[in-house]
């Protein structure tokens, strides 16, 4: 194993540039400061106070059955001894972000990349990528579940094929993974809860998802969510509900190929935007959408 490095965005005067690595490396946990505890203590029990009310059950339980606290930094081998027990994943230590077709390899081999770094007191609110943080607080805990993590798998191996078959298919998993996986809602009794990690991570957009008027909340649909495009620098203007975790890992039973071919000729939506034929739940008011950005 390498000795591990922070490979963090780079910033030019067009803005930040993703910056990635390829290689596996070891968890440096002996090297963690008290300043890189202490942020993880500040966000883990920021988030634990929010998150109750807001946060799906799946969610809470297993990130309670993992013995994650606030502390210290979990240790990925510890973490690691549990989820090989429940599900088979295991966690491996990055350096940063990963090229998609290492990631998708990753994922499909029921590997999940971790950043091995904290992020600074100076971007507890906000960080350009993800680190550690976002990816074992907010991803981890839900390959605990056993639908949700052959989800993930059934996601890698999709993203494997879809590299081979050109850009314009990764365009639209992207889409899929970034309003499933990192800023999904599920259907409970109680309400509307979060599952997706980008959200579970974020005080600010725990709170927004669930609470605001602004945003649009759309039941799920597959093809829809893989013409919508979105946002990386604000708070989503729509959020697509599943029912359960298993109408994710319905949705990825078919062979996304011939959806590729027939989503190709056809223009993508902007964000904030309402379809017909949409199963709406909630339309929103769009206060203080940008309205430009959208990727």
């Amino acid at each position: 194993m390498n000795t591990p490095q922070r490979v963090e965005h780079a910033m030019t005067d067009k803005g930040y540039v993703p910056l990635y690595a390829t290689g596996v490396v070891e968890q440096p946990w002996d090297t963690y400061s008290a300043t890189d505890h202490a942020v993880w203590g500040q966000l883990y029990r920021r988030q634990r106070a929010l998150l109750p009310d807001l946060a799906c059950s799946a969610f809470l339980k297993a990130q309670d059955a993992m013995g994650m606290g606030e502390t210290q930094i979990p240790r990925f081998d510890d973490l690691n001894e549990i989820l090989a027990r429940s599900t088979g994943w295991r966690i491996i230590g990055v350096e940063g972000l990963l090229p998609e077709l290492d990631f998708f390899d990753h994922l499909a081999n029921r590997r999940f990349p971790v950043t091995w770094w904290i992020r600074r007191p100076d971007q507890i609110d906000y960080i350009a990528e993800p680190d550690l943080f976002h990816d074992l607080f907010g991803h981890v805990p839900l390959l605990m579940n056993p639908v949700f993590a052959d989800y993930m798998q059934a996601y890698g191996q999709g993203g494997v094929r879809a590299h081979g078959i050109g850009p314009e298919a990764l365009v639209n998993l992207t889409r899929l993974y970034w309003y499933t996986v990192e800023f999904g809602l599920i259907r409970e009794a109680s309400g509307l809860r979060i599952y997706g990690a980008g959200i579970v991570s974020s005080a600010g957009e725990s709170k927004h998802s669930i609470q605001s008027d602004a945003p649009n909340r759309i039941g799920f649909d597959l093809k829809r969510i893989m013409r919508t495009r979105y946002r990386i620098d604000t708070y989503q203007k729509t959020y697509f509900v599943i029912d359960d975790f298993e109408q994710l890992f319905d949705a990825t039973r078919p062979d996304f190929a011939p959806i590729y071919a027939e989503l190709k000729p056809h223009e993508s939506f902007p964000a904030g935007s309402v379809q017909p034929g949409d199963r709406v739940i909630t339309r929103g008011t769009g206060e203080g959408w940008l309205s430009d950005g959208d990727v």
